[in-house]
């Protein structure tokens, strides 16, 4: 679990960085109406360091209330939080250790966002400025759209991922168990009902809302025995395989809903007690065929193989299905299974099997398991996974759109002469945001371009601990581009056609 902390411990310092590369591009844009104010204090005697120094200031202040609204956020949010992950997370803000590391963090933080635009704002020359002749040019534009760029590959990551882990749940969810999980019950097993289980099974199908009951070592969902393997006649040498256990009773196959591939399920006659059932796994691992009438040695125990059944997942969805041996040991005993009858409704079943229960073992407690939510409860942390990754997903777009269109609206605003005279020659407003979004549509390319790759590169890694692993699709990538694309030209086209609806005359009259 500890990899998952330090998973999404990364994506949120990614994200804080979303936000410090929003603030270096927003500062460094409106330079330039702050650039008179900076060449004023330079010729009062301000050198390059106060000045820097102050711009540091001002981050760490904007820093500090954005900590404030956070902290204020963290409490109002924590209750909602604890219910998603299922735990109980405590908000302590007597602990000295929070109030040693946040101020480290609103420093480092301040630092981060602060240091560029106050090095690049703290760099103007006084008397381009005062005479108005300062010109940024490429120097102070690149900067601006290598961040922009950033923010995008990082949304593109974080937006691809979440894609690529909700798909790699569901294949898993959809992967063939080998047996059939629905109105399957299980309760724990007990020597007074075990004792009188043939008696206790009857009564069950006597209330015409059980269709069969058996008896098992372990639940369906648990695997409790493994062991080493047994001798067999054409054993290879050295061939050394480690196989789960499972005790049952008859009607195992019939109860689980496990399809026989070969052979027969338990009779419950006396020779069962030499019988033993394989599933599949179990021949590819020791290479059989024609395993039925085998005959499997441990020690002086000999087993003989009378059926081979589908593979089972009993544990791990995600890893594949160990060999296994099912044994008739009616005797050894740890669970009892029983399956509903179709469309019979579960609460009803429950309190018809309850009374039966008492019966037979009036001190015991009416404990039961339904097998599918006991199955489901094996992809709890994925599923975390997938929620925590959406949302840090939609809150880094969220993040990027914010910045994106701040910076726009810096851009139409620094070329509003420009869209006024362009609209006197006869320039419309489709042009304009030809004009306008094609700058920004490039940014999104090139980001799509750098993105692709490092995403299938990690994605890929994380796929790698999967043996059941969904393939990456190269259209999710083109559908996560255009979606991308499309915010874009939606959060860009608003500002632009805002500015370009102004009235011609009014723009030119700005300066």
């Amino acid at each position: 679990m500890i990899e998952y902390v330090r998973l999404f411990t990364a994506i949120a310092v990614i994200i804080l960085l979303i936000a410090c590369i929003n603030f270096m591009n927003l500062s460094t844009a409106r330079s330039e109406k702050r650039a008179k104010e900076v060449g004023i204090r330079k010729t009062l005697g301000s050198n390059k360091g106060t000045l820097m120094w102050q711009f540091l200031f001002e981050s760490v202040i904007l820093t500090s209330i954005a900590f404030i609204i956070a902290l204020a956020a963290v409490y109002l949010l924590l209750p909602s939080f604890n219910l998603l992950i299922d735990k109980h997370l405590v908000l302590r803000l007597s602990d000295p250790i929070l109030w040693c590391g946040l101020p480290a963090l609103i420093i480092l933080t301040s630092l981060i966002a602060g240091s560029y635009p106050a090095f690049y704002l703290s760099s103007f020359n006084p008397i381009k400025v005062l005479k108005g002749t300062l010109a940024p040019g490429k120097s102070a534009v690149l900067p601006r759209r290598i961040l922009v760029i950033s923010q995008f590959v990082i949304s593109i990551l974080l937006v691809s991922a979440t894609v690529i882990v909700y798909r790699q749940l569901q294949f898993v969810k959809n992967r063939d168990m080998g047996y059939n999980p629905d109105n399957l019950i299980s309760l724990p097993a007990s020597d007074e009902i075990n004792g009188k289980f043939a008696a206790f099974k009857q009564d069950l199908l006597n209330t015409g809302m059980v269709y069969s009951a058996t008896r098992t070592l372990s639940p369906i969902t648990e695997i409790w025995w493994r062991s080493g393997s047994p001798l067999w006649e054409g054993k290879p040498e050295g061939l050394q395989i480690i196989f789960s256990g499972q005790s049952a009773d008859v009607d195992f196959a019939r109860t689980m809903g496990v399809k026989m591939l070969e052979g027969k399920d338990f009779s419950g006659t006396p020779v069962d007690s030499g019988n033993v059932l394989l599933n599949k796994a179990a021949l590819d691992a020791m290479h059989l065929t024609n395993p039925i009438g085998r005959i499997l040695r441990y020690g002086n125990r000999h087993y003989t193989v009378i059926g081979v059944t589908d593979n089972i997942v009993m544990e791990s969805p995600y890893k594949p299905v160990e060999p296994q041996m099912i044994y008739y040991q009616p005797d050894n005993i740890g669970a009892f299974t029983i399956r509903l009858n179709k469309n019979v409704p579960p609460q009803k079943a429950l309190a018809a099997i309850e009374p039966l229960v008492k019966k037979y073992n009036p001190a015991a407690l009416f404990e039961y398991h339904f097998a599918n939510q006991e199955f489901e409860k094996k992809f709890l942390t994925e599923e975390l996974i997938s929620k925590l990754t959406n949302i840090f997903a939609g809150l880094a777009i969220f993040i990027c759109c914010l910045g994106l269109a701040g910076l726009a609206s810096f851009t139409m605003e620094r070329r509003v002469r420009e869209f006024g005279i362009r609209k006197v020659l006869g320039a419309s407003v489709p042009q304009l945001l030809r004009l306008i979004s094609g700058e920004f549509l490039r940014l999104v390319g090139i980001a799509f371009i750098i993105a692709v790759p490092l995403t299938w590169w990690a994605m890929s890694n994380w796929l790698d601990k999967y043996t059941f692993r969904v393939s990456i699709n190269p259209w999710m990538f083109v559908i996560v581009g255009m979606l991308l694309l499309g915010l874009t030209l939606l959060v860009v086209g608003l500002n632009t056609i805002r500015s370009a609806m102004r009235n011609p005359v009014k723009s030119l009259r700005t300066e």
